[in-house]
């Protein structure tokens, strides 16, 4: 069946799976993918050492999650710069960016995919994206998997 590379993007994306090189950069470890699944605890393979290194263990490296806005209707601008908060002196710290954002018209909302300090343990947790003409944008922190995240669909 024909599809375009868009839509192409939109499904990988709601069912949280990366690009390369879009939604990682060269300091993502499989463990703030989430992936350390496919790590082998007892053969060794090409950078394991570098998984136990101190900096590869921090609890606030930037780790994947997903972006929902709290209004439901928002699309959450692709590499937005995140913030903690928003009404801090400038310059305002950032905690991450916004690696992919798309209107999922599957599921009726928009989702992003982002990389954020210490994501994983802030799940469901409110943080911020600048958006147009300094406003701020309240998304709410949530799975990068969107769609089916059991793949109960696979089985059917």
């Amino acid at each position: 069946t024909p599809y375009g590379t868009e839509t192409m993007h939109v499904l990988r994306a709601e069912k949280g799976f990366v690009i390369v090189g879009q939604d990682t950069d060269g300091s993502v470890t499989p463990v703030d993918l989430r992936m350390n699944w496919m790590l082998s605890k007892d053969k060794d393979f090409l950078g394991k050492r570098s998984l136990s290194r101190p900096d590869s263990l921090r609890d606030d490296r930037k780790q994947l999650v997903g972006l929902l806005s709290e209004d439901g209707e928002t699309v959450i601008p692709e590499g937005a710069q995140l913030m903690v908060d928003p009404e801090l002196p400038t310059p305002v710290p950032m905690c991450g960016h916004v690696s992919s954002s798309y209107m999922s018209a599957c599921l009726g909302h928009p989702i992003a995919m982002a990389l954020v300090e210490g994501g994983h343990s802030k799940m469901g947790g409110t943080i911020f994206a600048a958006g147009e003409n300094s406003a701020s944008i309240p998304v709410k922190i949530v799975s990068p998997v969107f769609y089916d995240p059991k793949n109960e669909r696979q089985h059917d």
